[in-house]
């Protein structure tokens, strides 16, 4: 699973994409396919290579329930691309994306089917999927997805670069982690860096506001659905962490050593290649360095929480794929028994994780003694069902305040923002003003 950006264009294609889509009934209800019905359903996701093969064997599992229905599984189908197929009348059967920060949008406006009329039918009990994962598939009690597999965020570290450095525990704090990155660090004879022990470079790789965040503490809404980075001492100190980190590396020397970087989903990572340290990466990391990068020897553990959010402590991000049906699916009530195949089927959510090292996200899927868990894997299990899970609020402007907040990132790392709380009542007036106009 991937988490990227969609920028400020996408989001407002999709907040006007389908407008008065009545998402906030209880939503309407197919009968499901007979036995020996005879269609073919078309899956839209973001999957790509070794990913992509994996769910589409998943997919094809449902044939031994409906053995006459034909899955057409396209990847590499991003969420305007599901859009464009929405408003051009020719939806695929079901969608499944990465962006769970445009879940408030397809919900609100009825891009996504409801599925409250579903759920109760079948008698569904969500409770059996965390809270913290439950939250990022329901917008204001609207139900338009539900949460295929999950991914959630920790530390990876290299074992060998930690002994060179004489380095024996793994940092816990964030104080922690900026004195290990120091220690980590290596330089070329002219200076420039060989060996980063953790870039603060926002927003690259997952270094990501919305990632980091929740080991500070740092919240994006107020109780009134405002956006609240100003005046929060949680915000303050993350960027000041990110601050001391870019000045003792020296911002030109970092994007020299940044543009030398490989691509984030191939062999050429940098922490596969040895040049980062540490990183903050999803549980999927483990199945890329397994297929692309066997001998690196690796650890896990939770992301370095604040020094004054103790409570922060075995806590991380979460996000994942999430499924749902489009507006106008030509087979909505098929569409549905797929859905719950691949979202509340043991079986499948475990051979599924075991092929993609994503985190299954039922409790019996994560009991299950046929689940594949490695050290490495084992430790965002755990942070899984350590009840101190985060993500993002969904609103009906995407991942807009998630954009502004990156970008200012940005500017911050580079010393282009005189002064940090300053800076921050601008990002909130961005996003606020951007909350008011999407008139949801």
């Amino acid at each position: 699973m991937r988490k990227t950006l969609a920028g400020l264009t996408a989001v407002a294609v999709l907040t006007t994409a389908c407008a008065g889509g009545g998402a906030r009934g209880s939503g309407a209800v197919a009968e499901p396919p007979k036995k020996d019905d005879k269609l073919t359903l078309t899956v839209f996701s973001k999957y790509s290579d070794r990913e992509e093969r994996e769910v589409t064997k998943a997919l094809n599992t449902f044939k031994a329930k409906f053995p006459n229905i034909e899955i057409k599984h396209e990847g590499n189908q991003d969420d305007d691309k599901i859009t464009g197929a929405v408003r051009g009348g020719n939806p695929p059967d079901v969608a499944m994306t990465f962006m769970t920060d445009n879940l408030g949008q397809f919900c609100s406006s009825g891009s996504w089917q409801n599925l409250k009329g579903y759920l109760e039918r079948d008698k569904i009990d969500l409770n059996v999927i965390p809270q913290a994962v439950r939250d990022y598939t329901d917008f204001k009690g609207t139900r338009c997805a539900l949460p295929m597999l999950a991914d959630v965020y920790g530390l990876f570290y290299n074992k060998d670069q930690f002994a060179a450095a004489g380095i024996t525990e793994v940092p816990k704090t964030t104080d922690q982690l900026l004195e290990a990155a120091k220690r980590l660090t290596q330089k070329n004879p002219d200076g420039s860096i060989k060996v980063a022990g953790f870039l603060p470079s926002m927003p690259f790789y997952n270094n990501q506001a919305q990632i980091w965040a929740p080991s500070w503490g740092a919240r994006y809404l107020d109780a009134n659905g405002k956006s609240a980075l100003a005046g929060s001492a949680e915000w303050k100190a993350m960027f000041e962490f990110q601050r001391k980190l870019v000045d003792f590396y020296g911002y030109d020397n970092l994007e020299r050593f940044r543009a030398g970087l490989g691509q984030e989903y191939s062999a050429d990572h940098a922490f596969q290649q040895g040049k980062l340290a540490m990183i903050i990466d999803g549980e999927y990391r483990t199945a890329f360095i397994a297929d692309q990068s066997p001998n690196i020897s690796f650890g896990t553990a939770p992301f370095p929480h604040s020094p004054a959010r103790p409570d922060r402590e075995g806590g991380a991000f979460a996000t994942g794929t999430i499924i749902g049906i489009p507006k106008g699916a030509k087979n909505p009530g098929a569409a549905w028994e797929l859905i719950k195949h691949m979202t509340l089927e043991t079986d499948t959510l475990v051979d599924l994780s075991n092929a993609i090292k994503n985190v299954p996200s039922t409790d019996a899927a994560l009991k299950d003694p046929r689940l594949q868990v490695t050290p490495q894997f084992k430790t965002f299990i755990d942070l899984y069902g350590g009840g101190k899970l985060w993500s993002n609020p969904p609103t009906p402007i995407g991942d807009a305040h998630l954009k502004a907040v990156n970008d200012f990132a940005a500017e911050w790392q580079a010393g282009r923002v005189a002064n940090l709380d300053e800076g921050l009542k601008k990002v909130d007036q961005q996003i606020n003003d951007a909350l008011a106009q999407s008139g949801r």
